[in-house]
């Protein structure tokens, strides 16, 4: 790698965004989102020809996911196909904002095995590992102080990425019972209340910040008839409030998974079977390993393998696919517990529980490349979703 490639990655990894805010607004670099996940491309006063050209011809030959006009854009029939267009190799990549499945370059890949090796050398002090990891509600609690409900968007998407969420708000849908984990300021819950037509929905949003559920309580969407926010923390001996087990048919997880240690998966991933019915479905999305966010970080921030402390206090994980399947399936322990596992899969119980086993109906990777044209800078995301099905 040359020395202006590396500047040219450090470069757009310092024009990322510094917190979850990459995800709901993606960066100030993209443009808005279309009904089905992919990027809308706005009018260019450079190139006003093309789009009014494409729009007088409805049976344009150029194919809907290179459209520049949104109202041509290809509407997704898989919710896991996570966008169609695709960067073939006589393409210019600065002709559009954002590319689908797009795998990072020999340059950016470089870049990236050179910054993990930098944060394991500096990595966060004993004494700051003691001090985010004992309390991490206090980290998040100082976080919605700061930014209140008006850091995330709204995440309108979700109905077309799990539609499960569009069938429990049916009016015909009869009584379900849907849980948010780690539901922060409600940019998931108000959006599918705002949708909702099934007279029987009850909503759990639930977040171990206490601040962020007084966020929610104080909005004015919020309803009790069909909503409860509640504090609780998913890898805690508790149940929510108002919940038992066996009493929920959705359980969301958006970015929530990722802000927990991985010596507390398995308690939040018995807790969150618990709380299903049998059947009852989880919907998941959370980061993926080389994601621009995690490469980014700079010294001090690394609390263990692909696990760190963000600036203002807050944790976060990177995940493999692989590493997920095996988390929800049943087959990985906590570290240090292989002994314990091997014993679980011998006796098929834990402390007296049945071992969570969820059946992975669904498991994508979605890669996105992400560029500021003006500027040339490439910018690469990755995120996991999935769908678990409780056995």
């Amino acid at each position: 790698m040359t020395v202006n490639d590396a500047n040219v990655v450090a470069v757009a990894a310092a024009a990322a965004d510094s917190h979850d805010a990459l995800v709901d607004k993606v960066s100030t670099l993209t443009v808005a989102q279309n009904s089905d996940g992919t990027p809308a491309e706005p009018q260019s006063q450079s190139q006003p020809d093309k789009a009014d050209e494409q729009k007088k011809r409805p049976d344009s030959t150029v194919p809907p996911h290179r459209s520049h006009d949104p109202q041509y854009n290809q509407k997704r029939s898989d919710p896991f196909q996570f966008g169609s267009r695709y960067l073939g190799e006589e393409d210019d990549v600065f002709e559009f904002n954002a590319w689908d499945h797009v795998e990072p370059d020999e340059t950016y890949e470089e870049y990236a095995e050179q910054q993990y090796a930098m944060q394991r050398q500096a990595p966060v002090s004993e004494f700051d590992k003691m001090r985010f990891n004992s309390d991490p509600a206090k980290w998040w609690n100082l976080f919605y102080k700061n930014n209140t409900a008006n850091f995330f968007k709204d995440r309108k998407w979700l109905q077309q990425e799990f539609p499960i969420l569009e069938e429990v708000t049916q009016e015909d849908a009869g009584p379900r019972t849907v849980l948010e984990i780690g539901a922060g300021a409600g940019n998931t819950a108000f959006p599918i209340l705002q949708r909702n037509k099934n007279p029987r929905l009850k909503l759990h949003a639930c977040d171990f910040s206490k601040k962020a559920v007084e966020v929610m309580r104080a909005h004015e969407s919020y309803n009790p008839e069909f909503m409860q926010a509640d504090v609780w923390d998913v890898a805690g001996e508790e149940l929510p409030p108002g919940l038992s087990d066996g009493t929920v048919d959705v359980a969301i997880m958006i970015f929530i998974f990722s802000a927990l240690s991985p010596r507390q998966w398995k308690k939040a991933v018995e807790n969150v079977y618990r709380v299903l019915k049998p059947g009852g479905v989880v919907c998941f999305r959370d980061y993926g390993r080389g994601d621009l966010a995690q490469v980014r970080f700079k010294k001090g921030r690394y609390l263990e393998e692909n696990f760190y402390i963000r600036g203002d206090g807050t944790r976060v994980y990177f995940f493999e696919k692989s590493e997920l399947a095996d988390i929800w399936s049943g087959k990985l322990s906590e570290p240090g517990e292989e002994g314990e596992a091997k014993e679980d899969q011998e006796n098929g119980a834990s402390a007296g529980l049945v071992k969570p086993r969820f059946e992975i109906e669904q498991l994508g990777v979605d890669r996105r490349l992400l560029v500021n044209r003006a500027k040339k800078l490439k910018m690469y995301r990755c995120w996991i979703q999935g769908r678990f099905k409780k056995q």
